[in-house]
């Protein structure tokens, strides 16, 4: 625990005072960790390329062609129709309210680093038109990204924590619908007003100049194109309710379905109804389509240091001592899974790795206890959003897309991404009081 506490305290002070640039601090402190931690030295560094090779081999294809998305969206004008039909339907006072129920609805089948990307230019477009704070309108969609993807199937890990907890997917579903909405209520628009002094200059890429109204894309074609991914994993995802058992079918349904192919064939999409029927030309497609790569080059970099961190603490055992030392406290078992997958969550940064590793140490609990397998899966969800700092590619996504100082990432997204894991566990063990 002292070694990584001192990590973490030298991470923030290379990249906070040092201003070393994060990918090099990330680099020094995995490398130092490593050896602190006792790997071998001669695997310290392979440890560091398999953390990176992980976390961008996941990643890499779904960013770039998301910020290709977004680029496109906010430069043909898109984005800025969006932002006018949004705000005409509900009036600039509650477009907040809008952006977070659009967040969660596009949450429940989206994975949240294709979200992510894909809401920010609807969000800054709303921020450059209206002249609003932009942390105050984007977090609490952030908010609704980050609570489908931590608490309701079909996402990743609560789907995973299902499984190994043999509960119900959709009782998983309900309940954490039920923890859901509140949360997001809380620690999005409630929080958020807190936030309107925190100074942010977003990314240039997705800032478009304000264009023409009959230069602008049809409101339909603007929608479409945007939120394509969207459907797109819908109709994959509803697939296998259709009762088809054709092996072939099957397989191009999954083929289809992976989110790189999803974010493809959106892209090749936008660049027709959005580029080439709107006029533009092939080559000034492929240079926005360049300037919104090297805008995300540093956020690449930095989301590969992460996860080289991740890797070394994970390499090193250090996750398994920790929880192995918590089993031994006393507390209800659905306060020791969150606590679990909390620690795990501050030390390595991973919800999902958090989730699976709590999930793994309490399984036995489950039975033992007679604890409720539903509730169980929400709370190592909430647990394993606990305060995501350096050690997190959602924090310096976050931080990086926005263009917030480190001090004020923590306050706004930290604090959060806190708050959400606590409203969690609230509801959690209000729900066991009933079930």
């Amino acid at each position: 625990m002292l070694v990584i506490l001192l990590c973490i305290v030298l991470l923030i002070l290379l990249v906070s005072w040092a201003k070393v640039n994060p990918f090099l601090a990330f680099l020094l402190v995995s490398i130092a960790a490593g050896l602190m931690l006792g790997i071998p030295i001669n695997k310290v560094t392979g440890a560091v390329q398999k953390g990176m090779a992980d976390i961008l081999g996941g990643l890499l294809i779904i960013i770039c062609l998301g910020a290709m998305l977004g680029k496109l969206v906010a430069a043909s004008g898109a984005a800025q129709k969006i932002a006018e039909v949004l705000v005409n339907a509900v009036g600039q006072k509650y477009i907040q309210w809008a952006l977070v129920a659009a967040g969660f609805i596009i949450g429940i089948p989206l994975f949240y680093g294709i979200g992510f990307v894909l809401m920010v230019p609807l969000i800054f477009s709303v921020v450059y038109k209206y002249k609003l704070p932009a942390v105050f309108i984007g977090l609490p969609m952030i908010a609704s990204l980050s609570v489908t993807h931590g608490f309701l199937p079909p996402h990743p890990s609560p789907s995973a924590l299902v499984v190994l907890f043999h509960a119900n997917m959709a009782t998983t579903f309900v309940y954490g619908l039920m923890i859901a909405v509140p949360a997001i209520i809380l620690a999005g628009p409630v929080f958020a007003q807190f936030l309107k002094k925190i100074p942010s200059e977003p990314l240039a890429t997705f800032r478009a100049e304000e264009m023409p109204a009959d230069k602008l894309p049809s409101g339909f074609l603007s929608f479409f194109t945007a939120l394509l991914p969207v459907l797109l994993l819908m109709l994959t995802a509803f697939f296998p309710y259709l009762g088809i058992k054709n092996a072939t079918a099957l397989k191009v349904m999954a083929f289809l379905g992976d989110p790189s192919i999803v974010m493809l064939i959106a892209l090749i999409v936008a660049t027709y109804t959005l580029g080439i029927k709107q006029g533009r030309s092939m080559s000034t497609i492929a240079v926005n389509f360049t300037d919104a790569v090297k805008d995300i080059s540093l956020i690449l970099l930095i989301i590969a240091g992460s996860g080289a961190f991740k890797e070394v603490l994970t390499t090193s055992g250090v996750s398994n001592e920790i929880a192995d030392n918590l089993k031994s406290f006393n507390m209800p078992p659905l306060v020791l899974g969150w606590v679990i997958a909390a620690i795990i969550r501050i030390s390595l940064g991973s919800a999902t790795v958090a989730g699976l590793t709590a999930a793994g140490i309490v399984a036995s609990l489950v039975v033992t206890e007679h604890v409720n397998p539903n509730l169980m899966v929400l709370s190592i969800g909430a647990g394993s959003l606990a305060f995501s700092h350096v050690n997190d590619s959602g924090f310096w996504l976050f931080k990086e897309y926005f263009n917030l100082s480190i001090k004020d990432t923590f306050k706004s997204w930290s604090v959060m991404e806190s708050l959400v894991s606590v409203i969690g566990l609230v509801g959690v063990l209000i729900i066991n009081l009933f079930v």
